[in-house]
C-alpha cells in the first residue's frame, strides 16, 4: 500500500530513516525482519489457483482448495501453530518416505461412499473413464461468505454431482476458524439438501469427516495392511521404515491405537512429535448430528475420520440405516477440528472442548 507523509509527520523522518536503513542492514544480512504479530483470522481469495488461503494470527493455517480435476473441495496444508505439517503430501506434493496408496485422501476433506448408489469417497483422478459412472464428484457453485475476524467465517455452496453433471445434493458449508499461540480450532458445519428428487444415504464405512496425516503421525507399524473398499476393489499399504513415526489415537471412550477404529465417541485424539514439538489433533463430533456418536474410521497408516452415517459397517451386530431425503429435505452434520502444540492434550480437555462444542450450532 502506497503511504503519504502529511507534513505534520516531517518530524518523524529521522526516526524512519534509521528504521528502513536497518532493515536494508538486515535484509543484506540474511535475516528477514518480522511485521507485527496480526490478530484474528484473515482469508485471501487465490483464484488463478482456485484456493482460498487461510491465515490465524498472521500465519498460515490451511487452504481451501477446489481444483476441477482432483473430485471435491478439501483443505490442504493444515499446519500446527508450531509450523508442523499435518496433512500428507501424496498425491498433490509426494514427501520422502511416505505411503503413496488411497490417491482420493488428500488434505481434510467431506464426503461419503454411497448416496444414490454413487461412491464420493474413493473417487479420483486415478479412476478410469470407464468406471466413472459409479461415483460421484463435488464442485463449488459459490462464496457466499468470507468475513475476516477474531472468528473467520468461509461459507461455501457446494454441488454433489453424478458423472453426468446432475445435482444429487446441495450443500451449504460453513466453516468457522479461530485460535491462539498455541491452538487452531476450525468448525464445519455442513447442511446436504436434496434438490433434484429423493436421496438416499446407505449406511458405508468410507466417511465422512477425514484427514490423511503426515507420516510422523501415523502409527508405527511393521506389517503391509489390504483394505478393500464395497466394490471389492483392494489396496496394500505397504510396511516402510519406522523412523520419526509416532502417532497415537486416544478415544474419548479411554482407547488407544488400533483399539479406536471401529468405536462410538464424542471425540477421538492424534498425537505424535513433529519438529521436536508434540502436537496433539482432534475431531469432535455434535450430539444433534444423525448417527450420534460417530464410529471412529481411525487407521494406523494415516487415515483419520469419523462417520456419522455408517454403524452396520462398522459393527455387524448393529442395524444397517438408511437416511432418506424427500426433495426439498436437508440433513446437517457439525464437526470441529481441533489442534494444539507444544504438550499433549488430555482427555480432560477433550471432555471441555466437547462440551463447549456441543451448545453451538
Amino acid at each position: 500500500m502506497k503511504e503519504t507523509i502529511k507534513k505534520s509527520n516531517i518530524r518523524c523522518l529521522p526516526v524512519t530513516f534509521f528504521l528502513v536503513t536497518a532493515l536494508i542492514i538486515a535484509t543484506t544480512a540474511g535475516v528477514v525482519a518480522q511485521a507485527p504479530a496480526e490478530k484474528g483470522v484473515r482469508f485471501e481469495m487465490v483464484n488463478d489457483q482456485n484456493k482460498v488461503d487461510i491465515f490465524i494470527n498472521g500465519s498460515l493455517f490451511s487452504s481451501y482448495r477446489y481444483p476441477a480435476d482432483l473430485e471435491k473441495p478439501f483443505l490442504y496444508p493444515v499446519i500446527a501453530p508450531n509450523g508442523s505439517v499435518l496433512t500428507r503430501g501424496y498425491p498433490l506434493e509426494p514427501r520422502k518416505g511416505e505411503r503413496i496408496d488411497h490417491p482420493h485422501q488428500i488434505g481434510l476433506w467431506f464426503n461419503h461412499g454411497s448416496i444414490n448408489g454413487l461412491d464420493f469417497w474413493n473417487n479420483s483422478s486415478a479412476i478410469p473413464a470407464d468406471k466413472k459412472d459409479s461415483y460421484g464428484h463435488i464442485v463449488v457453485r459459490e462464496f457466499v461468505k468470507t468475513a475476516n475476524g477474531k472468528k473467520g467465517v468461509l461459507e461455501v455452496v457446494c454441488e454433489w454431482k453424478d458423472n453426468r453433471g446432475n445435482t444429487v445434493l446441495l450443500e451449504n458449508v460453513r466453516y468457522i476458524f479461530s485460535g491462539d499461540a498455541n491452538s487452531r480450532t476450525m468448525d464445519h458445519v455442513s447442511t446436504l439438501t436434496a434438490v433434484n428428487g429423493p436421496v438416499t444415504i446407505v449406511d458405508n464405512k468410507e466417511g465422512l469427516f477425514a484427514i490423511r496425516v503426515d507420516r510422523a503421525f501415523e502409527m508405527p507399524s511393521n506389517e503391509a495392511l489390504v483394505f478393500t473398499d464395497d466394490k471389492g476393489n483392494p489396496t496394500t499399504v505397504k510396511a516402510t521404515d519406522n523412523t520419526g513415526v509416532t502417532g497415537m489415537y486416544t478415544s474419548s471412550q479411554g482407547l488407544k491405537g488400533d483399539d479406536v477404529w471401529g468405536t462410538r465417541n464424542n471425540w477421538v485424539l492424534l498425537s505424535g512429535n513433529s519438529n521436536n514439538t508434540v502436537v496433539t489433533f482432534g475431531i469432535f463430533d455434535h450430539p444433534d448430528n444423525p448417527g450420534y456418536p460417530a464410529y471412529a474410521h481411525a487407521r494406523g497408516y494415516g487415515l483419520f475420520s469419523v462417520n456419522n452415517l455408517g454403524q452396520n459397517s462398522y459393527d455387524p451386530k448393529q442395524e444397517k440405516v438408511e437416511w432418506k431425503l424427500a426433495r426439498g429435505e436437508s440433513l446437517t452434520l457439525r464437526h470441529r477440528f481441533y489442534v494444539k502444540s507444544g504438550s499433549e492434550m488430555t482427555a480432560r480437555e477433550a471432555d471441555k472442548i466437547f462440551k463447549k462444542f456441543s451448545k453451538l450450532y
